[in-house]
């Protein structure tokens, strides 16, 4: 009887694991080099991932400033030496998260990891970064499009690894984050109504001084704006080249280009890339 019980169970759970998603594969830091933190009950885990593309810095046009900062403060930190955690802020679609898709790319082969952390998963972060501070490897760990909402859980769990705590992050750890919103929370109307003017000096509310409170500890502050003219036709002609060599840049893919712009209400890199990607199509064959 215990025997036949025994394999009952047995076929039993074979049948459940059946059902169960399969294991993620082994993470390997070696080989790897990016990774998606995902958050559970227990903890978290991550998940190898490839990079998306292989683009790299020389390849994003009109940022030069940013890339620079960037690229230096990066270095820095992979040589051990006094390095910031990054903001990049700015105009949708200007190149902030191809940037540090480009800073993988290029530094990969200098002992760079990657892991991203979607918002939903911050409240994990502290967990993440305590798993982090032994390896020998040097991580960003990159927040994509963030934004919160004041009582967001992860809006604190991402202030106190930034700056809280008091071991805060370990050495071999970096956050950089790219956003819409210069300082990561909604602004309205009521928070500046509470701003006075004491003597000569400008005193801000406490909401504003909260919300500053946090991009505050962003040692790294990079903004991107909308492309001119000029910048964003020499983006949409490289990446037509990019795309296809044999694709020539002429007066109609310029003007082809600028109507592009016009009818999407933006010149950007992501503009950019997205008319090239049209306009090559259009071309096969041609």
């Amino acid at each position: 009887m215990d025997a036949e019980l025994s394999q009952r169970l047995i076929r039993l759970l074979d049948r459940v694991e059946a059902w169960l998603p399969p294991q993620p594969p082994e993470l390997d830091w070696t080989r790897d080099v990016a990774a998606l933190w995902q958050r559970h009950s227990l903890g978290g885990q991550l998940l190898p991932i490839a990079p998306r593309d292989s683009v790299g810095l020389d390849d994003l046009i009109g940022i030069e400033r940013q890339k620079g900062a960037l690229l230096t403060n990066t270095r820095a930190f992979l040589q051990g030496l006094p390095a910031n955690h990054a903001l990049l802020w700015g105009a949708r679609g200007s190149g902030k998260s191809s940037l540090v898709r480009a800073l993988l790319n290029g530094l990969a082969s200098e002992g760079l990891r990657l892991i991203q952390v979607d918002r939903h998963d911050l409240v994990g972060l502290p967990v993440l970064v305590q798993q982090l501070r032994d390896t020998a490897h040097h991580f960003i760990v990159y927040c994509d499009d963030l934004s919160f909402e004041g009582s967001d859980d992860g809006y604190k769990a991402l202030k106190s690894v930034l700056d809280g705590t008091l071991t805060g992050p370990p050495k071999n750890v970096l956050l950089y984050a790219t956003s819409n919103r210069r300082h990561l929370l909604p602004e309205s109307m009521e928070d500046n109504a509470q701003t006075r003017l004491v003597g000569n000096e400008l005193h801000h509310g406490d909401a504003v001084e909260e919300r500053i409170s946090l991009s505050d500890r962003f040692g790294l502050w990079l903004s991107f704006r909308a492309f001119d003219q000029d910048t964003y036709l020499q983006a949409c002609r490289h990446w037509v080249a990019y795309l296809d060599q044999n694709v020539q840049w002429n007066d109609e893919a310029r003007t082809e280009a600028l109507r592009y712009a016009t009818l999407r209400g933006v010149r950007s890199g992501r503009a950019a890339w997205q008319f090239a990607c049209q306009w090559v199509g259009s071309q096969a064959g041609v």
